[in-house]
């Protein structure tokens, strides 16, 4: 079946607005902003029903949290996928404008907040994930969304019916990968985390189905993304997307194991 006969991706501009010099606004940017709507908006519904949290209280970890995904967002695609160009120049880890973020960086960013909050605050940090971890998926549901609206991280070559030719993926129908992953990512995973914080469970039972769902939703969908044209596959034929998954698959695996073995709570 010829490239002609599938959908025809039109090239959309990811700069919806130019303010001044670098300074726009984008398609993915408003992504971003989606994510932290819907996690402000979800996390206060939260707050007002739990007996651990206050509004304010909330907020605070909001805003580490949010910090944390920028920071470690920006940092980890640099050191995971442009290690070399960081090296040759370290000023392109300020490039921002230049664009490229990545998950598993922005999740250990967040980490790293929740760490330094729950110290702070003298909680217990699964008390602290737990609570965080419905916030995530809508926010890689928009994430995703940008991603398919810029055109950019589209899939393998295929000929399935509902395959894309993407502007800057060449004359190829692809799997829209981006999409895939919204839902399983985004949708699935947030209806999966809700439905599983309706019991009391465990501590760290929330946070270990997070680690898990992610994890196997991204490994999954690996399978159907075109990797990193720099990078290629890696050993045992998987992504660096699959290899830094693992981890977290078992750390998830580990902590829902754990909180069997806990009293059981009401969460969040």
């Amino acid at each position: 079946m010829p490239p002609t006969d599938f959908w025809q991706f039109p090239t959309i501009d990811p700069v919806i607005l130019h303010i001044w010099g670098p300074i726009a606004i984008r398609w993915y940017g408003l992504a971003y902003i989606a994510g932290f709507v819907f996690a402000y908006w979800w996390g206060s519904r939260q707050a007002r029903r739990s007996q651990h949290w206050t509004q304010e209280q909330f907020s605070d970890l909001l805003f580490w949290g949010f910090l944390g995904v920028i920071l470690g967002g920006r940092i980890g695609y640099v050191l995971f996928y442009k290690f070399a160009d960081f090296i040759d120049n370290p000023l392109f880890l300020f490039q921002v404008f230049d664009g490229g973020m990545s998950f598993h960086g922005g999740l250990l960013g967040v980490i790293t907040a929740m760490f330094w909050y729950a110290r702070a605050k003298q909680r217990p940090f699964l008390q602290v994930g737990d609570f965080i971890a419905p916030l995530v998926p809508m926010g890689l549901f928009f994430g995703r969304l940008g991603n398919f609206i810029n055109g950019e991280l589209w899939g393998r070559a295929t000929d399935v019916p509902w395959a894309i030719v993407f502007p800057s993926g060449g004359p190829v129908p692809r799997h829209p990968s981006q999409l895939y992953e919204a839902l399983l990512e985004g949708l699935v995973l947030f209806a999966l985390l809700w439905w599983f914080q309706q019991k009391p469970r465990g501590r760290g039972a929330v946070s270990g189905l997070f680690l898990l769902g992610y994890g196997v939703a991204r490994f999954t969908v690996e399978f159907f993304r075109e990797p990193d044209a720099h990078l290629g596959l890696l050993s045992l034929g998987m992504s660096m997307g699959q290899w830094l998954t693992l981890p977290m698959i078992l750390l998830g695996i580990g902590l829902l194991y754990a909180a069997k073995g806990k009293e059981k709570v009401v969460q969040p």
